[in-house]
């Protein structure tokens, strides 16, 4: 059996947690440069604001229904997502983080799942301030589908739901497009269609070998898992990342070489610093940049250089000086940049990586090591930036936009809230 606890709303939760005025009134969350709708609320839900939606397009409507709207704040996301994730390892031997809102639990050998679903259910929201739905089955896609039933209130037992209590678990099938299951992609879903194929229904009566014959072992996985027969297990350590990549689109457009190395300096340093934290080490390097390519006044531009490494790295200075370099062979004057970014494709295992045959016994590899060792420490216990490359202090037109971002309230002291008594 397996539990798929998700947090409901979970950026506008967040945004929720340090202002319980906001109950009950609509909360957006913006993307990068407040742009865009990432995350609503019920409420917001409930004005026809879709996901992803531009946010001038909707900003009278939100106005008028006294909405509240946020910058993205990911430090804030994090940290409460990160004390999710502790209070669900409590519940099960074996858990797997699958998102920054997400989490599947082993509940094998339990005798009632759902009084453990509800318990789980509770003790989040106790603990934390989030509120969680919770789906359970025999599947992680059942799971999936169980979630999604509790979190629209088909579940009488409140927060949690159990696939096998569901009275006709066929007809809840039926109901499901087969582009709504989890694994299948919008290509996949026209495909099916063609066959018959419309529903989850449908999926889970196919034919197991044609399915294969036609789409791979992909989607036969799905439609067994929708029989109830589990063919994914719990994914305790994470597969490494085929690529890392730091991108951002700019506050305000960038016109000047050294705002440009500038940005792709803050952005190698960043994508060295995930490289450090996963055991990873990038084998080469790719900088872009691009116009605005809505831009009608100016011809778009956008270009991207890739530098091979001889030996795979992950130290931010290597990664640093080829994104300068690239930037500068890319940068046009009189453009005005509005995008850039650093990709580091095919990334591999930091202790799988070969070694320089021509080296003097890895001596340049220890110094490497150990300046990255001293620059994460410093930066991890005095904050991000605090040690950083000489690059990243030119200019400050670059960064992101954010004007409504919300405090730093379990991250930084400075931010912590003030309460008064009279």
């Amino acid at each position: 059996m397996f539990a798929l606890v998700d947090c409901n709303n979970f950026y506008a939760s967040c945004e929720r947690l340090f202002a319980p005025h906001l109950e009950g009134r609509p909360v957006v969350v913006l993307s990068n440069n407040d742009g865009c709708v990432v995350a609503r609320s019920n409420e917001a839900k409930a004005l026809g604001i879709p996901m992803g939606a531009p946010y001038f397009k909707y900003a009278d409507t939100l106005r008028k229904a006294g909405a509240a709207v946020f910058s993205s704040n990911y430090a804030l996301y994090g940290d409460l997502s990160r004390r999710v994730m502790q209070v669900l390892a409590g519940f099960a031997p074996r858990i797997e983080v699958y998102s920054i809102d997400e989490c599947f639990l082993d509940l094998a050998g339990v005798k009632d799942p759902t009084v453990l679903g509800l318990e789980i259910a509770r003790t989040v929201r106790q603990w934390t301030g989030i509120p969680v739905a919770v789906g359970i089955a025999p599947t992680k896609t059942l799971a999936k589908l169980a979630n999604r039933l509790a979190k629209k209130g088909f579940s009488p037992a409140g927060p949690a739901l159990d696939w096998s209590r569901l009275p006709d678990p066929a007809a809840v099938l039926a109901a499901v497009p087969v582009e709504d299951i989890w694994g299948i992609a919008a290509g996949f879903g026209a495909r099916l269609r063609a066959i018959d194929i419309a529903d989850a229904q449908a999926l889970s009566t196919a034919d197991p070998r044609r399915l294969r014959q036609r789409f791979g072992v992909v989607v036969e996985r799905v439609g067994w898992e929708l029989r109830g027969r589990s063919c994914l297990p719990l994914e305790s350590v994470a597969p490494p990342r085929k690529q890392v990549m730091v991108s951002r689109s700019f506050g305000a457009p960038v016109s000047d070489l050294a705002e440009l190395r500038a940005a792709v300096t803050t952005f190698a340093s960043r994508a060295g610093e995930k490289l450090r934290a996963q055991g990873l080490s990038a084998q080469a390097l790719t900088v872009f940049i691009q116009t605005n390519p809505f831009d009608t006044k100016r011809s778009f531009y956008a270009n991207a250089l890739t530098v091979a490494f001889a030996v795979p790295t992950q130290d931010s200075g290597v990664l640093v000086r080829s994104a300068t370099v690239g930037a500068g062979r890319l940068f046009r004057p009189g453009d005005a940049y509005r995008k850039a970014g650093v990709l580091l494709p095919d990334v591999i295992l930091a202790n799988q990586a070969p070694a320089d045959l021509f080296a003097e016994a890895g001596e340049g590899d220890l110094r490497s090591r150990g300046r990255m060792a001293v620059l994460d420490a410093l930066n991890q216990r005095y904050g991000r930036g605090t040690l950083r490359y000489a690059e990243q202090l030119v200019g400050t037109d670059w960064p992101r936009r954010a004007e409504r971002r919300s405090g730093a309230s379990t991250t930084r002291w400075v931010a912590l809230p003030v309460v008064s008594a009279r």
